[in-house]
Order: structure tokens, then C-alpha cells, then sequence
């Protein structure tokens, strides 16, 4: 089941959430629906990232547990806030500055790839100190702003 608030509107935050599910698409699309053509497929495959290790790592697949997601999409700026209710993830030292291939160890499995891209995609990634909230940010060209559809 999907749980969201009304429509956005400028600077205003909304909340989509949704039990623990690799099922993804509408999801995506909700969080999507306003932001630029020219970034939506970087943003789509970095909040797929992020959504399914809050569902997959954090809450473990399990069905009653539920994944949060606050946004905001501006002209000018995009805000995702992703809560888990898991255990919580702890980066190691080498995730807290934007990783590279070079930088990333072969046995590194929860802190490679998946990583590397949200550090690429987005301008700003934070976790809160118990690794259940994950904040991203990216700032948008309002040249290439799309009006809102709802």
C-alpha cells in the first residue's frame, strides 16, 4: 500500500510511504512527477538506489515495516528525506567524503556502488547519526524547470 499527501506545490513538503517493497515504479514516479526531463533520469536511478536500501537493507523486506519518504520539489531545488525503520547503517570512514572507483574496496558490498552513485547524483548526502534517514539533495536549473502537473 502507498500513502501520500496532497500534491505538492512550491517549497511546500510532502510525504509518500510505503510498505517495504522492491516494487519501486509508482513510487518513482510520485517523487519524480516535477522534476526536470533533463535530470529525471539521474534522479530516478538514485532514489531507486536509495529507496531500495531502505527497504531491502534497512527494513529487511519486511511488509510491516514501513518506508517514509519527505520531499519538496522546488524550481530551483529538490529535497528527498528517505526514513527506514531498521536497525540502522553506519558508512565506513571512506563513505563520508564522496567515494571513488579507486577509493572503494573490493570487499566493500554495503558501501560500493550503491554509494558511489547517490555521491555522484546528488549535491548533498547526509544520515542521520542512527543511519536510519537519509537526506539528498540537488539543485535544478529552473531554465529547465517543468511546471507542476498535478
Amino acid at each position: 500500500m502507498i500513502a501520500s499527501s496532497l500534491p505538492p506545490s512550491v517549497h511546500k513538503w510532502q510525504q509518500v510511504s510505503f510498505a517495504s517493497t522492491l516494487y519501486l515504479c509508482p513510487i518513482l514516479d510520485c517523487l519524480l512527477a516535477n522534476v526536470p526531463v533533463n535530470d529525471e533520469a539521474d534522479l530516478r536511478l538514485g532514489l531507486q538506489e536509495a529507496l531500495v536500501n531502505a527497504a531491502k537493507h534497512g527494513n529487511k523486506l519486511d511488509p510491516y515495516k514501513t518506508v517514509f519518504v519527505h520531499f519538496s520539489v522546488s524550481s530551483s531545488q529538490c529535497w528527498w528525506i528517505i526514513t527506514d525503520q531498521g536497525a540502522g547503517f553506519t558508512p565506513p570512514d571512506f563513505c563520508q567524503i564522496p567515494p571513488s572507483p579507486q577509493t572503494i574496496p573490493d570487499e566493500a558490498c554495503e558501501c560500493g556502488r550503491g554509494l558511489y552513485i547517490l555521491y555522484n547524483i546528488f549535491d548533498q548526502v547526509y544520515w542521520n547519526d542512527d543511519g536510519t534517514e537519509l537526506r539528498l539533495f540537488k539543485s535544478i536549473n529552473p531554465a529547465t524547470h517543468r511546471p507542476f502537473s498535478w
